[in-house]
């Protein structure tokens, strides 16, 4: 978790409260960034918001930008607020267990920061990273700047 507390719902433009939190995350989990292959992110289709997200994305994985998974899951199901991270947490560990990555439905025209990784829009097969487990990164991110990830794994 982070605390930006920047602006009420925009998030800070160097996205330094995401990538603390996808940080904090990992190292709690005792996990490499390079194990990563799929993040679920928190994306709400507002322009800044998810421009700011995928620069701390490929920064934290820079090296594995071109190959990472990043979908999210509110153009399927709308944003339900307080509950958003449960249902988003539920549809990562699914896409997990099944090695499916669900798609990012209604992405009609991604920004230039959504190129450099791989949005599917389609649901898409979910390879571990050597043949190794599955790991995902979940973001939730909240007003006032509050921002958590979680870390999920494929239980082998």
């Amino acid at each position: 978790m982070s605390g930006d507390g920047h602006h009420l719902t925009s998030p800070k433009e160097d996205g330094q409260g995401a990538l603390l939190a996808m940080n904090r995350a990992l190292n709690d989990a005792k996990l490499d960034p390079q194990e990563v292959t799929y993040v679920n992110a928190h994306a709400t289709s507002t322009p800044r918001g998810d421009v700011i997200e995928l620069k701390a994305i490929q920064t934290l994985f820079k090296n594995q930008s071109n190959t990472m998974l990043v979908s999210s899951t509110k153009g399927s199901h709308g944003h339900l607020l307080g509950a958003a991270g449960n249902l988003e947490a539920a549809f990562t560990i699914r896409a997990c267990h099944e090695g499916v990555v669900p798609p990012n439905v209604n992405l009609d025209e991604p920004c230039e920061e959504a190129r450099a990784v791989v949005c599917p829009r389609e649901a898409t097969e979910w390879r571990p990273m050597g043949g190794k487990r599955r790991v995902a990164v979940k973001n939730s991110f909240g007003f006032g700047g509050t921002n958590a990830s979680l870390c999920i794994a494929e239980y082998r």
